[in-house]
């Protein structure tokens, strides 16, 4: 996971220098700062950083994967991958939950977008919870 830590701290690195250049260039060349592209630009830079966090804390409690290695073969990584669900209906549920709150936000309707909220909330916690049978059904 050190591999795709690199990989956003590199992305949060340019993000930040094309945001200052932008910053700069629009402030000199208009009228003043264009701030939807800016903010946008270090807001992107933001989120590359907490990705790229993310993943270097998970790469320190989780063991070595042959991408991680510099000398691996394809056939290093073969075998069972992991576990996903073949029949699982939350993911779409969620996307549903998600396209409503985008058109509660885009229309002003407050109210429906904070249901929607409580909508993929109670969807993710749906697909979190999918295979637990609890304690007593073992």
């Amino acid at each position: 996971m050190k591999i795709e830590a690199r990989i956003f701290e590199a992305l949060a690195v340019f993000f930040i220098v094309v945001g200052i250049i932008y910053t700069v260039a629009t402030h000199f060349y208009y009228t003043g700062v264009e701030w939807a592209g800016a903010s946008s630009l270090f807001f992107s830079a933001a989120l590359s950083i907490l990705a790229g966090t993310y993943f270097r804390f998970v790469a320190r409690r989780v063991e070595i994967r042959p991408e991680d290695y510099d000398d691996a073969e394809i056939e290093d990584g073969a075998g069972e991958l992991g576990f996903f669900s073949p029949h699982s209906f939350w993911p779409i549920a969620i996307a549903a939950g998600a396209a409503l709150f985008a058109l509660g936000f885009a229309t002003s309707n407050f109210y429906f977008a904070i249901g929607s909220v409580v909508v993929i909330i109670a969807t993710v916690v749906g697909l979190v919870l999918e295979y637990h049978v609890g304690p007593e059904k073992h």
